[in-house]
């Protein structure tokens, strides 16, 4: 049974950058993507991404250190409604220089630990 360009062993090798079955180079698929041409999110040079010292965290994206003013609206944002709507998050986003999913996070973060503050008070 010949294996074909999407078998177990050929996505093994292929991840650890071995030869490559026969099979995989026979047909007209297209390439795997290269490495080297992917945008990785620690090369984004977007506002608000500044890794904090100290460290030991996992690879990726660099912890985003949120600015007084930034903090702010989100803070007096979620006093308004925990839950977050798409236009909301949008509007977010433009005013304050970060992605939606930025904004998203930081209210599903806020979320747990508001979670958390009321559970500790009782």
């Amino acid at each position: 049974m010949e294996k074909g360009p999407f078998s177990v062993e050929w996505l093994a090798q292929s991840s650890r950058g071995g030869p490559q079955p026969m099979a995989a180079a026979r047909g007209p698929r297209s390439p795997p993507a290269d490495p080297g041409t992917l945008d990785s999110p620690a090369d984004r040079g977007d506002p608000g991404h500044e890794a904090e010292a100290g460290g030991g965290a996992a690879p990726g994206r660099p912890r985003t250190k949120f600015s007084a003013a930034q903090l702010q609206e989100l803070e007096r944002s979620f006093r308004e409604q925990r839950y977050i709507g798409a236009s909301e998050k949008r509007r977010l986003a433009a005013v304050l220089n970060l992605s939606q999913s930025q904004i998203k996070t930081w209210f599903q973060n806020r979320r747990m630990k508001f979670k958390r503050q009321t559970q500790d008070a009782r």
